[in-house]
């Protein structure tokens, strides 16, 4: 088989994630504080995949080529493709012919974790040369997902979102194609909801006959799309972090594994982890409980937070209770007001949620 490349889908609008991704593409939302992206990019990296072409959108393409950058410092080349509308992933192959050529390639969705990597599934890939290989693994609400049925170890059906669902096991957003998609994608007419649809397009290559193989992901995945989804990924990550203090500790504490980045600063705090605190970040007289991630230059000052994700600049002080299972945008603010007459007063955006003690 000849080199394969890569194609990493980075083109969604993240209408779950919103408000965060009405200013943010919402594959660059950080967990364990890296963009959920590059977790990809590293992945296409470690399988020895050195060409990989990220489709985006138009609203979300330079903010994303701003991040990524030509893929140097991940040691491959990037090439960005643009896809006018979301009207499919078979319709973002397509868009993609023409990077892609008549080489076999990986396809990966950019808001998407998968625990491991995938150079098993490359060298599994390599080793059978099928005409695809799909992932798959049981999920407790199959009808949210493309759903797969097995017969005696082949695919046999593949169904987008359906209503009763035959079996448990969701397609995991990893693809891996020799050029004949290409074929199907174009063969196949768009779903009720107007796209081409990727499930379509493999059931048109089981349907002519074609080899498509499964493989039942053992570890973790995770579709990073809602907020419980985010704070899921990032305790999985961050449960697999080397702890290391690199800030300062003045009068403060560190327990378990904890990242303390470059020029942060602890005063008379306590960490306990797993938890990483971003390089310049203020943490003073507070407790970061275990789950958390502090963005870079964010300023944290008598108050709690556990199980949070903290975009860079975001400031938290003088709580009466724990904040938890949190997700705060760049230079949010969040305070007690202390003017009178005592009031809870916001500035919020639209899709925003909000718990009150």
């Amino acid at each position: 088989m000849q080199d394969l490349k890569g194609l990493i889908l980075s083109g969604g609008t993240g209408t779950r994630l919103r408000p965060i991704t009405h200013t943010s593409a919402k594959q660059l939302v950080p967990v364990a504080n890296k963009p959920v992206l590059f977790y990809g990019i590293e992945a296409m990296a470690t399988a020895g995949i050195d060409d990989v072409g990220i489709i985006i959108a138009p609203e979300t393409g330079e903010e994303i080529k701003a991040a990524a950058g030509d893929g140097s410092r991940f040691g491959i080349r990037l090439t960005y493709i643009l896809q006018d509308a979301p009207l499919g992933l078979a319709h973002a192959v397509l868009t993609a012919e023409p990077f892609l050529g008549d080489s076999p390639f990986v396809m990966y969705l950019g808001d998407n974790l998968l625990q491991g990597g995938i150079e098993d599934l490359v060298a599994a890939f390599r080793a059978s040369e099928p005409e695809a290989l799909i992932l798959l693994t049981p999920v407790p609400d199959p009808e949210q997902y493309g759903v797969a049925e097995l017969s005696d170890g082949a695919v046999v059906r593949l169904i987008e979102k359906p209503s009763d669902p035959k079996t448990d096991l969701a397609l995991v957003g990893v693809y891996m194609f020799t050029p004949v998609v290409h074929h199907a994608a174009r063969a196949i007419r768009p779903s009720g909801r107007g796209e081409l649809e990727i499930t379509d397009a493999i059931q048109h290559l089981v349907d002519q006959g074609h080899r498509v193989e499964p493989h039942i992901v053992r570890g973790w995945w995770k579709d990073t799309g809602r907020l419980e989804d985010m704070l899921a990924a990032n305790r999985l990550v961050l449960d697999t972090i080397v702890g290391s203090v690199d800030g300062e500790l003045i009068d403060s504490r560190v327990d378990g594994r904890v990242v303390v980045e470059p020029g942060a600063r602890l005063e008379r705090s306590a960490v306990r982890g797993p938890a990483i605190i971003g390089a310049g970040a203020r943490l003073t007289d507070c407790y970061i409980g275990p789950y958390t991630a502090i963005g870079e230059g964010c300023s944290i000052e008598n108050a709690e937070v556990e199980h949070s994700i903290l975009l860079a600049g975001s400031v938290v002080c003088d709580l009466d209770g724990r904040m938890e299972s949190s997700l705060l945008g760049r230079n949010v603010r969040i305070g007690r007001d202390h003017r009178q007459p005592r009031a809870y007063r916001f500035m919020v955006g639209d899709n925003s949620e909000i718990g009150i003690l």
